[in-house]
């Protein structure tokens, strides 16, 4: 499928897809690290590390998954919004390892979430929505939820995490529709995050 600019539109359901292929190559080989999964899956796209950074903030597994992936996050979202179309971590997020077990609970969780999304996805609504610059300025909501994805806050992770799901796959469907209602779910997101900031901060007693 094409756009009226000639451009190939992925299939709908193509962040389902490449998920379970990613899946299946941890299996196949026993475990990787975020820098290899990332590499195995190829030109992907932003739209892709964006969800692929964000979906483990969603998972209830031990350990600081939400600072590890949300500072990832945060790195990615600032390169958007510099322009750049090729992602770098450091060294100690890219060998970060990932096992077939923790994986398989991430994608298990996370995916009837992408699934309710991609059947609402429709490719070519508000195209205007969809194309690079659009993307670029979207580093700022994303650099701002990653931020929050990253602070120790009791499920403070949920809406967030569901705005960039939102966000990365009307980008890769390319519905432009849809990714404003990410926006506006990640509005919603920032400014909940902001107001309970404000609430645990006044709870603190002063000296």
């Amino acid at each position: 499928m094409s756009d009226q600019d000639g451009n190939k539109r992925p299939p709908r359901g193509a962040a389902s897809a490449r998920l379970n292929e990613l899946l299946e190559l941890t299996e196949a080989k026993g475990g990787l690290s975020i820098g290899e999964s990332l590499e195995a899956m190829g030109p992907t796209g932003i739209a892709f590390i964006i969800l692929f950074l964000a979906i483990p903030a969603l998972t209830p597994i031990p350990g600081p998954f939400g600072m590890v992936f949300g500072t990832a996050l945060a790195l990615v979202s600032l390169q958007i919004v510099a322009g750049s179309r090729r992602v770098w971590l450091p060294a100690i997020i890219r060998k970060h390892q990932l096992s077939p077990a923790v994986l398989d609970l991430v994608v298990r969780h996370a995916m009837p979430m992408i699934a309710r999304v991609e059947r609402v996805v429709r490719a070519g609504r508000l195209e205007i929505l969809t194309g690079p610059t659009v993307q670029t300025l979207l580093g700022v909501p994303i650099c701002l939820l990653a931020v929050v994805i990253a602070l120790p806050i009791p499920f403070g992770n949920i809406l967030p995490v569901v705005s960039l799901v939102v966000l990365a796959v009307a980008l890769m469907e390319r519905d432009g529709l849809v990714t404003l209602i990410g926006l506006l779910l990640a509005s919603a997101s920032i400014v909940a995050t902001a107001a309970l900031l404000v609430v645990l901060a006044s709870a603190v007693p002063t000296s």
